[in-house]
This record gives C-alpha cells, structure tokens and sequence, in this order.
C-alpha cells in the first residue's frame, strides 16, 4: 500500500541564484509513487528547482522537505545522505567516455558505499535489465545511441532504489520515436513505485501521457 505522506513538501519557498530572485512563494508536494511534470520556458526557473530538491541550490525562505530530509536546515553532512535517497537524469547523460557502461555503474556504487564486487554485479545486471539494455554493460558510452545511453543514465539513477527521481529535460537530445520510449520507461518506473518530477518543454506528452502538471512562470509555480 502507497503512503499518502509526501516524499515532496514545498511551502512558501523562495530560490535565488546569486542575487537574483528567481522562484518566490512555491508551494506543492509530490507524493509516493506519483508522476509529476514540470513545464516553463528557458530560463524560466525548473532548473533551479530541481537543485533546490537535490540540495545544490539554497531555500532564501520557506520550508522544504524531500525523503525525509528538511532542506532549509539542511547540514553539509546529510548532503549524501539526501542524495543517495534521490535519482537524477540528466539532458546531457553525463557518462564517463572512457569507462564501460557496467564500469560507469560500478563507479557509482563504490562512490555511495557499496562493497563486494558479486553483489554490485548483481544490482548493476538488475537495472540495466529493467532499462532494457541487459547485454550492453560491456559497451562504451560511445558505441551507443542518444537513446541508449539515456537508458543507461535512468539505470544510473535506479542503483540506490530511490524514492524520488528528477528528470531534468531527459528526451531534450533525443528523437520524437526515442522520447516517447524514454517517457513510458520513467512512467513504468513510477508505477513501480518511485515518484519522478520530469521537466519538459515537450508539450505533447501532457496529451499523449496525461499526469499532474506544474507550471513554472514569472517566477512563481502553479499547478495546471
């Protein structure tokens, strides 16, 4: 049974990047399981969002909380912490080029404190199956498509189980037939039980795969 206390809780929250006021007065939450889009032109502030909920960009005021973890009293220490409860996707992959996919996985692992080689193979084996990408771990980043390599970044962001996924613009690289396979691949994984908050400027999924939409605009947010 899904918990109805929220994995995400936003109130009265304001953003600034360097000087500049960029969100003021955000108030929402997410809950578990929940798939959440967030639209708004270039520029216009999803990002700074999104890293105030992984911690890289400071609450100037209000309260946050995301897994557990209250942002605007947030200590440099429970950085990690904060982040090994939370999955990121990135437009850009962010794959390390000279290293195989299983490599670039293993990498990840260690870096969060896994130990024993059998069982990070296992865990590594059992997210690329899940992206469909089982036989791939032995390829470079290089040897694989725009589309494969999102795959493997959304495997990327599963290692750890997290409760909470944040996609930041992940089909902006890719082609319409390969966006919408990443799209039903981070939907699956919400039905499995992990929230994601997918920024995107691809306004046609919100027809084609409907969900509650937050709208990022003039500095503030709303719900459509």
């Amino acid at each position: 049974m899904v918990s109805n206390t929220p994995i995400v809780q936003a109130s009265k929250v304001s953003i600034h990047q360097g000087n500049m006021l960029v969100l003021r007065d955000v108030s929402f939450s997410i809950l578990p399981a929940e798939f959440v889009y967030i639209i708004g032109k270039t520029g216009s502030g999803k990002s700074s969002l999104l890293k105030m909920l992984y911690g890289d960009v400071a609450i100037a005021d209000g309260q946050a909380s995301v897994v557990g973890f209250h942002l605007h009293n947030l200590k440099s220490k429970e950085l990690p912490l904060l982040r090994r409860k939370i999955g990121i996707v990135f437009q850009d992959f962010q794959l390390l080029s000279d290293r195989s996919i299983d490599e670039n996985l293993r990498f990840v692992l260690q870096a969060t404190g896994w130990k024993g080689k059998s069982k990070m193979d296992y865990r590594i084996a059992e997210v690329l199956d899940w992206v469909g990408l089982k036989t791939k771990g032995f390829k470079f980043p290089w040897e694989l498509s725009g589309g494969e390599q999102q795959r493997v970044v959304i495997a990327r962001a599963l290692l750890n189980e997290p409760a909470l996924i944040l996609a930041d613009e992940p089909t902006g690289n890719l082609d319409p037939e390969t966006s919408i396979e990443i799209l039903k691949l981070l939907r699956s994984i919400s039905e499995a039980g992990t929230s994601i908050l997918m920024a995107t400027h691809e306004l046609n999924f919100l027809s084609s795969f409907p969900a509650r939409t937050l709208s990022v605009k003039d500095g503030y947010v709303t719900e459509e």
